[in-house]
């Protein structure tokens, strides 16, 4: 495997405020690495970095080989980072066929396509987004993020919130994605749903990397000591 996301020694500030210390964490092609830490620890900021919408300050960000530390996210985007952000984030007054078009890259993820891999959205395909449910809203977003046939998927809580058999059909869909070789980041704090996905874990705590390895070697001790639990 090769690295396609490499993470170096990340420093963001908001303002003069810093909020990441020394972030570390590598992706290789195909792999799915679980993004962990308590609420406040640095994810949100670690993800919208790497899709450059933060500036850095310090340390770099290599994407495919390329160092993308100081692009705009529209070019860093159009490399084939694909966005799930928190909250959903859909156009509310576009319809779902709209949302999806409105980012669409020629590549292998057409309408079609993620009509088939989530039906919902082929039903509600004239409904506008604000009128969809918060699952429905979720398989929008994700649906809208591969039509622009990302090389890597980032996914900032992608279930939060979400009713326990939506998520369970949201887990089914980001398995499928992995099952066909899409490189993945992720984050989300249901440890019993990302782990089994998990290749590797990164976690985070007060902005900086304090712990990767296997979800196997992920002990009680660390996670009472930087989940939590």
């Amino acid at each position: 495997m090769s690295a396609m996301l490499e993470v170096e020694a990340l420093e963001v500030f908001y303002g003069a405020s810093q909020a990441l210390f020394g972030v570390d964490l590598t992706v290789e092609e195909g792999q799915a690495v679980a993004l962990m830490g308590r609420n406040g620890m640095g994810k949100t900021t670690t993800i919208q970095s790497i899709c450059r919408m933060l500036p850095v300050r310090g340390g770099r960000i290599r994407f495919g080989g390329r160092d993308i530390t100081a692009l705009p996210s529209y070019r860093a985007a159009r490399l084939g980072l694909g966005l799930v952000p928190e909250g959903r984030r859909c156009f509310p007054n576009l319809t779902v066929t709209e949302n999806l078009i409105a980012a669409a890259r020629p590549g292998p993820w057409t309408l079609k396509r993620v009509r088939d891999f989530f039906p919902r959205l082929g039903e509600r395909a004239d409904q506008y987004a604000l009128t969809l449910s918060g699952g429905e809203q979720q398989m929008l977003a994700i649906g809208r993020a591969l039509m622009t046939n990302p090389r890597l998927l980032l996914l900032d809580e992608a279930t939060e919130g979400l009713a326990p058999v939506i998520r369970r059909e949201i887990w089914t869909a980001i398995a499928a994605l992995k099952a066909e070789g899409l490189s993945i980041l992720l984050v989300d704090k249901t440890l019993s749903e990302i782990l089994p996905l998990a290749d590797a874990c990164v976690i985070l705590e007060r902005g900086q990397s304090v712990w990767h390895g296997d979800p196997g070697a992920l002990t009680d001790e660390i996670e009472r000591r930087y989940l939590g639990l």
